[in-house]
């Protein structure tokens, strides 16, 4: 798709097509989740920001990469919350499918799935956070810059505060499953950290390519 394309607000046919394809994408793996639970504590956030979404498209509508960054987001936490996202069985597909393992081969003793999507969190939603900040209260010089990084940097610190919460509150084995630590004491430092570095990335990125410019 031409980049131009990508730039301008997403029609309702996209907005419906993108809608669709995520309804499918859900319903396909709510079916026999490996943890039930911890399937319905994962789509809580889900079930608020898809309605959200809808309203704020007849009122905002953001461009169509925005959105198609933000359903590319959506998909890899349906994938995380089917099979929870310490036991994402990634590993598994790259030795069934190349013939190697994807850990051994970086060196990684963890399940990593959920350092990827925190990583992806702050390269996907970065440009609807840009957006948004020119919508409501756009920002000028360095700080179009400095501000959709600390955007994405809050939420990844009230996500990281939404799971504690949630985990103190249920506990157990499904406090654990949703937390998802792996015996990692920094889990919640290394996981902003990702999502740090990945609105950097981005930002970097859509800043050389012009999507950066004050919007007219």
């Amino acid at each position: 798709m031409p980049e131009a394309a990508l730039r301008k607000p997403a029609t309702s046919r996209h907005a419906r097509v993108l809608l669709g394809l995520f309804a499918a994408v859900w319903i396909a793996l709510a079916i026999a989740p490996k943890y039930r639970h911890d399937w319905a504590l994962e789509n809580v956030l889900v079930l608020l920001a898809v309605p959200a979404l809808a309203w704020g498209w007849r009122r905002m509508p953001l461009t169509l990469l925005s959105y198609a960054c933000l359903f590319a987001f959506g998909v890899l936490h349906e994938i995380g919350a089917h099979y929870t996202y310490a036991e994402v069985p990634y590993d598994a597909f790259f030795q069934r499918t190349f013939g190697f393992s994807l850990d051994a081969a970086l060196g990684l003793q963890r399940n990593a799935f959920d350092r990827l999507v925190h990583f992806l969190y702050g390269v996907l939603v970065t440009p609807a956070c840009i957006e948004l900040l020119d919508r409501v209260a756009p920002p000028r010089g360095a700080w179009r810059y400095v501000l959709p990084v600390s955007f994405v940097m809050s939420h990844s610190l009230l996500f990281e505060l939404f799971e504690w919460l949630a985990a103190s509150v249920f506990g157990g084995d499904l406090g654990q499953a949703y937390l998802g630590t792996q015996g990692d004491v920094w889990d919640a430092q290394q996981d902003m950290l990702m999502a740090t570095l990945g609105t950097v990335l981005a930002v970097a990125v859509l800043g050389l390519r012009g999507w950066m410019a004050p919007r007219r």
